[in-house]
């Protein structure tokens, strides 16, 4: 063989490796779903009528997810939170689960996948807040809440992990009260405790998906939920570098950086969205 065979052959054997990688790579890249746009990608809300659910409804709207707007009572709410997304150019639909119903949760998702065809992100937020001394504590506003905040909680993740499409995001709203462990907040903060363990469990069974699973803990924000009297409110502003409590618009901003492309890497995680609160 001569040395212009030999080289040749030598060239040849090492582009082949070369070429096949960058074949794969490019096959893959076609594969995967693009995480640097939200175009034509669609989003489910739970508890979305009012609060940090509608701003976070809103939020992802504005940036080009098609929205499902899910509450339980409050229809004119979700209907005017429908009507503000859809006039500042976007798209959304309202529709009614009580998220403690697992055949309702179902249903919640085949309506969003009828209008949109398909979902790539799930905000599970609805919840409730119950709080009082364990001495007093009734069972009725106990297990309301144990069936709205974790059994609901888990309802819409586990649907969420049977269909949000590679690539996708979901999001499970926790509390500061975790860490707080403030006086009568024993049962709530318990609830929210349970939505750092779904977020981290669910990650790692979601792996080889390209799906992040994060819980974020807000802290006081000025929700129905914050229903305290004015002098504590401006004790919990004063308790932040910033000298205010929170705006549901604060955690939805937090929420949609979690979404974005640029969030891909924060997975499995508790993420305090509080302003410093603690």
């Amino acid at each position: 063989m001569s040395d212009t065979s030999r080289r040749a052959l030598l060239a040849l054997a090492a582009a082949t490796p070369a070429a096949a990688l960058a074949a794969r790579a490019s096959a893959q890249a076609t594969t995967l779903p693009a995480q640097s746009t939200s175009a034509g990608r669609a989003a489910i809300v739970s508890g979305s009528s009012r609060g940090i659910g509608a701003a976070t409804a809103k939020r992802l709207a504005r940036d080009g997810f098609a929205v499902t707007v899910n509450y339980l009572t409050n229809a004119d709410l979700a209907a005017q939170v429908v009507r503000d997304i859809e006039a500042a150019g976007g798209r959304a639909i309202a529709r009614q689960a009580d998220v403690a119903d697992p055949a309702a949760v179902r249903a919640l998702f085949d309506a969003h996948d009828d209008a949109f065809g398909g979902v790539d992100v799930v905000i599970s937020n609805a919840a409730i807040m119950n709080v009082a001394p364990f001495a007093r504590f009734e069972d009725a506003a106990f297990d309301r809440m144990i069936a709205t905040n974790i059994k609901g909680s888990f309802n819409v993740l586990r649907e969420a992990a049977r269909r949000v499409r590679d690539g996708g995001r979901i999001v499970t709203l926790a509390s500061t009260s975790i860490k707080a462990k403030r006086a009568t907040h024993g049962g709530y903060a318990a609830t929210k405790a349970a939505q750092e363990i779904f977020a981290g469990v669910l990650s790692k069974e979601l792996a080889g998906r390209r799906i992040s699973v994060n819980a974020i803990a807000p802290g006081p924000t000025n929700t129905a939920l914050l229903d305290v009297p004015p002098p504590l409110r401006e004790q919990a502003a004063q308790m932040t570098p910033y000298g205010r409590i929170g705006e549901p618009e604060d955690i939805a901003n937090a929420i949609a950086a979690l979404c974005s492309g640029d969030g891909e890497w924060i997975n499995g995680q508790l993420v305090f969205a509080n302003g410093g609160f603690m």
